[in-house]
């Protein structure tokens, strides 16, 4: 058994692949272990360096931290799903005086640096009278500027990846191009780029920890404080593990989430109806053309 892409390796094929694997596995455990011991041996597991985080305040502090990046993420997805579904919807439309502006706004936000915009936004803004942004505000917009861009290209390709007679069995029945992206297109779509949205959000999530340039006093503001503590040590390299370690756990919940949905989702028992009811209008629609083809014909 082949395919286009790939043969089904044969015995010595295997062999190499294993040989290979285990070569792999053992260059990894080996930097891995070279990673441990150049920690211990610079005194990085003693107890002094992680006395820090045995007082209770310390923890409370990581918990509102971890608190302000969730609450910043939480408006940036939103609201750059939001402006990415109406940046794509303006890039799609057929009048040029529309979907020009929006291809320039999207294209020029795809290109700016999320570190940029954020700088702009804290301190570009105030001195032009903008007094309302906060750190917060600027690492939200920044995140949704630049997430809404890169989501309205994941949305267009995902709606133009659907075969064309989706469309224009749609716009045949007389549904207007509003209806037929609300209703046929982007359901579909959504399904299939279930995955690369959740990675984008997952990019998302860990661009927040650019915020702490701006002074936003999220995980990695507070890692860099807590590792400047001379007192204990400065615990630079414990910060970052119980910090990392945070990150870790969220973006893996995240795509937990995000399994579960696309799951529930192919699952779902709309889909079997859904297929009928496309598949009906289908058989509606040839019927319609058979029957305008047969009265030309007798004109």
């Amino acid at each position: 058994m082949s395919s286009v892409l790939f043969d089904t390796p044969g015995p010595k094929a295997i062999v190499r692949y294993r040989w290979i694997g285990a070569a792999t596995v053992l260059v990894v455990a080996g930097i891995l272990a070279f990673v441990v011991f150049r920690f211990i041996e610079t005194g990085q597991f003693t107890a002094s360096k992680w006395k820090l985080f045995t007082f209770p305040r310390v923890w409370e502090q990581i918990l509102q931290a971890t608190g302000a990046t969730l609450s910043a993420f939480a408006v940036a997805a939103v609201c750059s799903v939001v402006l990415g579904l109406v940046l794509a919807i303006g890039r799609l439309s057929d009048h040029k005086i529309i979907s020009v502006p929006f291809t320039i706004f999207i294209e020029f936000f795809r290109a700016v640096p999320v570190l940029i915009l954020m700088m702009l936004m804290y301190y570009g803004l105030p001195p032009l009278g903008f007094t309302f942004v906060t750190p917060f505000v600027a690492v939200a917009i920044a995140l949704t500027l630049y997430n809404g861009a890169v989501f309205s290209e994941i949305f267009r390709a995902g709606i133009e990846s659907l075969p064309k007679g989706q469309g224009e069995a749609a716009y045949a029945i007389g549904l207007r191009k509003s209806a037929v992206l609300r209703l046929i297109l982007f359901p579909q779509a959504i399904r299939a780029m279930l995955p690369v949205i959740i990675a984008q959000l997952v990019v998302a999530l860990k661009d927040t920890a650019l915020g702490f340039l701006i002074t936003y006093q999220e995980l990695l503001y507070l890692a860099k404080q807590f590792g400047s503590q001379a007192l204990y040590g400065s615990p630079i390299i414990p910060s970052i593990i119980v910090m990392g370690s945070i990150y870790i756990v969220l973006c893996l919940i995240l795509s937990g989430v995000a399994k579960i949905v696309e799951v529930r989702t192919r699952r779902s028992p709309r889909t079997p109806k859904e297929q009928a009811v496309t598949e009906d209008t289908t058989t509606k629609i040839l019927g319609i053309q058979a029957g305008n083809q047969s009265s030309g014909a007798s004109i």
